[in-house]
């Protein structure tokens, strides 16, 4: 029977329809197996320490696997999700791997312990999602093949040090980009225009430069843009008004925040329409705030700190109904606060508008106004209400839970309830009283207390201490007593506090032996009072003890082995005490981190141990005024942070206790603080130390200060003391160097006080703008001559042993002239006995002959007694 063609094509489908369902299974095991063998290749290339791919095995499908998602209709891996998984890359790392997975569409390797990105990755090219964040991949971002589906990239908190590559220009469907905390470098191309599906964009905590690109404004889908933490310039008023309609109804979240933005905050800050987060602190920015910055109706976060700017603060802050948290400390704001500011910001929880000069005017204690507070901090500020400020804060708020009032000139008492907020900076005030406990506890919150009380008029026992308290500064107030109660507790418990500053207050009788009680204490200051005995041993067991302050006090005996076990300390200063015996067998080996090592005015004796020179980081020596004898050693010149520049340490430690210490520069004693961290000297003077100069001191090239003074020195002064070319203080005063002032003296052009008086310098004083400003004082019980002394050099001066060579001529010319004389005044005389010549004529010739011979005798006898007073 003839088949018609419509029935042939029918049966033809049909056939090639079934045989395609047959062979289908068939393709499907051969990528399914292919992919399968790919994951295996790279769980090979890893390494697992916590176990988490032991479901990946050859005997188990792989979409049974840990953190593998296949598509349920094709069964190809489309999603690898292995986050939080202790992965880090197997030693060595197996670069060759073949991975084929065409279909993956989503991998997550986040915060594991990564090194090496693998190169298949960037080989992907059905990726939509990629997250790599959190782990230590370094060098340059590779290069992505393809990225045409790419939306969402998270490469942060790495080490990727290149540019921002151009690649990621080109992935227009970008929706989210977070980059931050890398280490990139250079501009924001203007190509960031291209990425116009952009809802998030992060480059924060990198070492981004040049302007921020006007294309931002382009993007008009943009909702979170942070720019923190990079070295980005230019006006920010040029990126306000450069901003479209679009971009400024989109945004949400703007960081700009430590940077190096210029210029004014302009009125367009008042046209964003749905920004809820705004942070443009720690910049340069000046001019005033715009008063339309009320018309930021969703805006809940404002920080405008750390900047210069001036004026007052707007009224039209009052209508922010949404504003939670509000930041403005250290600008130049001035003028009247009131409560119509802040009266309608019912929802305000954090006003932290410390260093400003504004004054803070309430109208009525009873106030209606209800805040929300939980942090207020004004310091700094003029409080009109004096110590009542503290009855309005009760009333307004009673759980608040940080304040700060410091430097706000409230004098009188205070009131007991404030005991218990949490962090409390009431410092730099007239209070007083006593303060029975600080009790920093409060429910629902888990951080440490911070409590600064210094410089007030606090009396009485120290105050019982609560255990969440981290930081206490009780310094210089008139607190009396012992320490023993505060310290030792009965219960044995162990405290969380890590600051202690007890320094300058009226407290006595020994330092109690329990200072296991304190294992967390980094810092411990009790300086100037008037304790005694022994320092306890038991502070060797202040395992993470930081910095050490025992000075001016009336300590006695030695100083405790068991110090040495603090191996993590960078500052001891134990001045001014009653402390004796010989550290020469100190292994300072053991601390090696140690920056500021001050002993000065103490009775310590013995050599100096050659070990300290193994303190490459000190920055500050001080042993002037013990007994120390020996030489200074050799190997000083591996104190190699004195030859380095340091940048400026506000706070040494990361505590906001600023580290001080009392330096001897300059012919005085000076206190450094906010400065410290930029200090670097070395002060052995008042010893019994001999021998030279050690020329290495030379080195020590960033020193700024130098004092050597009464000791027992000999040897000249090292000819290349001009190396020292930052040096503002130098004292070689009261010790017996020999020798000329090294002409290398011109290019010290730092120096601004000189004292080389007594010793046995000789010559003429090099000539410089700098070494003739000085006062005779600092040359004097010398045998020098020249400006600025009085007593002037010869010519032949100024070649050494020429003024030896001077008086040996005078000497003999002298003898000549005497004998020329005597011998024309006996021919004068023989000529006229024999030329019968008038008796009286010849004796007047000879007269004058032997007046010429005195006369010259006479001079030549005077220069050479006045040149003899001179040096003398």
């Amino acid at each position: 029977m003839k088949l018609s063609k419509p029935c042939i094509f029918a049966a033809s489908f049909f056939l090639l329809i079934i045989c395609s369902y047959c062979s289908t299974p068939d393709k499907i095991i051969s990528s399914h197996e292919i992919e399968k063998q790919s994951l295996l290749s790279f769980k090979q290339s890893l390494l697992d320490p916590l176990n988490k791919l032991s479901s990946w095995n050859a005997r188990v499908d792989c979409c049974m696997w840990e953190g593998v998602i296949c598509n349920n209709l094709t069964g190809n891996v489309v999603e690898l999700h292995l986050s939080h998984c202790g992965l880090a890359n197997s030693e060595p790392p197996l670069f060759d791997v073949n991975i084929i997975l065409t279909n993956l569409a989503t991998l997550d390797l986040s915060s594991n312990s990564l090194t090496v990105v693998p190169k298949w990755i960037f080989q992907l090219s059905s990726l939509i999602f990629l997250d790599l964040s959190n782990n230590s991949f370094e060098g340059p971002i590779p290069t992505l093949a393809n990225c045409e589906k790419l939306q969402h990239v998270d490469l942060h908190n790495n080490h990727f040090n290149s540019t921002i590559p151009d690649w990621l220009y080109s992935c227009e469907n970008l929706k989210y980009v977070n980059l931050g905390r890398n280490n990139l470098q250079g501009n924001i191309s203007n190509a960031i225009a291209n990425l116009t599906s952009l809802t998030t964009l992060d480059l924060s905590s990198n070492e981004l430069s040049g302007e921020i690109p006007k294309e931002i404004a382009s993007l008009c889908k943009i909702k979170v843009l942070s720019f923190i933490d990079n070295r980005l310039q230019g006006n920010v008023s040029f990126v306000l008004s450069n901003m479209s309609e679009c971009f400024l109804s989109s945004v949400e979240y703007l960081d700009l925040s430590l940077n190096q933005l210029s210029g004014l905050i302009t009125p367009q800050i008042g046209e964003f329409k749905s920004l809820h987060t705004l942070y443009l602190n720690a910049n340069s920015l000046s001019g005033i705030i715009p008063s339309n910055i009320g018309n930021l109706s969703s805006l809940e976060y404002l920080d405008l700190g750390a900047n210069s700017l001036s004026g007052d603060l707007p009224e039209s802050i009052g209508q922010l109904l949404n504003l939670k948290e509000l930041y403005y400390s250290d600008n130049k704001l001035e003028g009247i606060v009131s409560e119509t500011h802040f009266a309608r910001l019912s929802k305000l929880t954090v006003l932290s508008a410390s260093r400003n000069r504004l004054t803070w005017k309430v109208s009525s204690l009873n106030s209606s106004s209800q805040f929300n507070l939980e942090a207020l901090q004004l310091g700094s500020w003029n409080v009109v209400l004096g110590s009542q400020i503290f009855s309005w804060l009760e009333t307004q708020r009673k759980s608040i839970s940080v304040l700060d009032l410091s430097c706000t000139g409230i004098s009188g008492y205070v009131p007991s309830w404030v005991w218990s907020i949490h962090s409390l900076n009431l410092s730099h005030n007239q209070l007083q009283g006593e303060i029975p406990v600080i009790d920093s506890r409060k429910r629902g919150i888990s951080y440490p207390g911070l409590i600064y009380l210094s410089s007030n008029n606090f009396s009485g026992p120290l105050p019982r201490l609560g255990k969440l308290v981290a930081e206490l500064d009780l310094s210089n107030n008139s607190f009396s007593g012992g320490l023993s109660d505060f310290l030792c507790d009965i219960s044995n418990q162990t405290y969380g506090l890590k600051v202690l500053h007890l320094g300058g207050n009226r407290l006595s009788g020994q330092v109690p032996n329990c200072w296991r009680n304190w294992p967390l204490l980094q810092v411990l200051n009790l300086c100037n009072n008037s304790l005694s005995g022994r320092i306890p041993s038991s502070i060797g067991y202040l395992a993470n003890l930081l910095s050490l302050n025992l000075c001016r006090n009336k300590f006695s005996g030695h100083i405790p082995f068991s110090i040495q076990n603090c191996t993590q300390l960078l500052k001891i200063d134990i001045a001014d005490n009653d402390l004796d015996g010989n550290i020469r067998t100190w292994d300072w080996t053991s601390l090696m981190r140690l920056k500021f090592l001050i002993l000065q005015s103490n009775k310590l004796s013995g050599e100096i141990n050659p070990t300290i020179c193994q303190l490459s980081s000190l920055q500050i020596l001080d042993l002037s005024n013990n007994s120390f004898s020996g030489v200074i050693p050799m190997c000083i010149d591996n104190f190699t942070a004195m030859a380095t520049k340091r940048g400026l340490e506000k706070y040494v430690y990361g505590f906001a206790i600023l580290e001080s210490a009392s330096i001897g520069t300059k012919g005085s004693s000076l206190q450094y603080d906010t400065f410290l961290s930029l200090v670097s000297g070395i002060d052995l003077s008042g010893n019994n130390l001999s021998g030279n100069i050690p020329n290495e001191i030379t080195s020590l090239v960033e020193l700024k200060s130098l004092n050597l003074s009464g000791n027992h020195l000999t040897g000249t002064i090292p000819d290349n003391i001009g190396n020292l070319k930052q040096l503002e203080s130098l004292d070689f005063s009261r010790n017996s160097l020999a020798g000329e002032i090294p002409s290398s003296f011109k290019y010290m052009s730092s120096l601004s006080y000189l004292n080389l008086s007594c010793n046995n310098l000789t010559g003429r004083i090099p000539e410089s703008t700098q070494l003739q400003g000085f006062n005779e004082s600092s040359f004097n019980v010398n045998n020098l001559c020249g400006p600025p002394l009085k007593v002037s050099c010869s010519n032949e001066d100024k070649v050494p042993g020429a003024e030896d060579q001077d008086e040996e001529g005078e000497i003999e010319w002298l003898y000549i002239f005497l004998s020329l004389g005597y011998s024309v005044g006996l021919s004068a005389v023989l000529t006229a006995f024999f030329l019968k010549k008038s008796w009286w004529e010849v004796y007047c010739k000879s007269l004058q002959i032997v007046w010429d011979s005195v006369y010259v005798f006479s001079v030549v006898k005077w220069r050479m007694l006045t040149r003899e007073v001179g040096r003398n």
